[in-house]
């Protein structure tokens, strides 16, 4: 099962070493994993997925709480949360035509934000299980590129 968290860490020099050296030390797999500065500088937000079951999750919980930068852990998973994912998607219009283009950027809310004679750049700002919905309509053979920024997720309000 798919599992995110957020993490507060002090933005400090090696903290993500430290995280992504416990994943792959104890042999787990991050499917994403995105960090960013929050308002204070001084403190970062991890949004990361694994697939693992219940009992490799409560394990990674408790292993990164003993992290010594990690401030707080928080899972998405089982609440009401928001997660995105941002992606940058080349098509050649010579294989799938800019009407099909066009016609996903109004069913899919995305936006052309690049534009040539051979390709156009699709911007795509949603969930995980939509943005495979547009992998699974356009033909791979006509993606040429693709850029993905791995999930950001908070609590609902």
């Amino acid at each position: 099962m798919l599992r995110i968290l957020t993490l507060t860490v002090e933005n400090n020099p090696g903290v993500l070493a430290r995280i992504s050296g416990m994943f792959s030390g104890k042999g787990y797999n991050l499917e994403s994993l995105t960090v960013g500065p929050t308002i204070d500088r001084s403190i970062s937000r991890i949004t990361l997925a694994c697939d693992t079951n219940d009992e490799e999750f409560e394990q990674i919980k408790k292993q990164l709480n003993r992290l010594i930068d990690v401030i707080k852990v928080m899972e998405l998973t089982k609440r009401p949360a928001v997660s995105k994912e941002l992606v940058l998607l080349k098509v050649l219009t010579k294989v799938y035509s800019i009407n099909d283009i066009d016609h996903i950027t109004r069913i899919f809310d995305c936006r052309i934000i690049d534009r040539s004679d051979r390709e156009v750049i699709l911007q795509i700002c949603d969930t995980s299980t939509n943005i495979e919905k547009i992998f699974n309509i356009i033909p791979c053979h006509a993606i040429s590129e693709v850029a993905r920024s791995g999930l950001v997720g908070m609590l609902e309000c």
